[in-house]
């Protein structure tokens, strides 16, 4: 494999509804053996009860779910403190930066909130908007 894809909320819930831009991403991956992941808290946040559990799973089983491990928890903890923000507000946002910090490069990090995630993972990861 070469290099990793993150989805975020965002992305995955993309994914999910089967959004043409993700579905374009995850093709693209696909065909360059490139792997896509998503953070374990991101299938709880991206989670919609309107939405069938079968669907929601299907689309969950295109993607490698990382957990949210001690060592994920602990640079999310880094990240937030280097940029200044506060766990509180940002908790989730930096979990998915630290798995993205964690991912075999080159990474590409799929979200809807550039700004944020782009100051939680400085210049490691791309970040591209959807």
């Amino acid at each position: 494999m070469s290099g990793t894809l993150v989805l975020d909320s965002e992305g995955l819930s993309g994914l999910v509804r089967n959004a043409p831009v993700v579905t374009d991403w995850l093709a693209a991956a696909e065909a360059e053996d490139i792997r896509v992941v998503a953070s374990s808290v991101t299938l709880v946040e991206a989670r919609d009860p309107k939405v069938h559990q079968a669907r929601f799973d299907y689309a969950v089983s295109r993607v490698t779910v990382v957990p949210s491990s001690e060592a994920i928890a602990r640079q999310a903890s880094r990240v937030l403190a280097a940029a200044g923000l506060h766990g509180h507000e940002h908790a989730l946002d930096a979990i998915v930066a630290a798995t993205a910090l964690a991912a075999p490069p080159p990474v590409t990090l799929l979200t809807s909130d550039p700004k944020d995630l782009r100051t939680l993972c400085g210049p490691r990861v791309q970040v591209a908007v959807l």
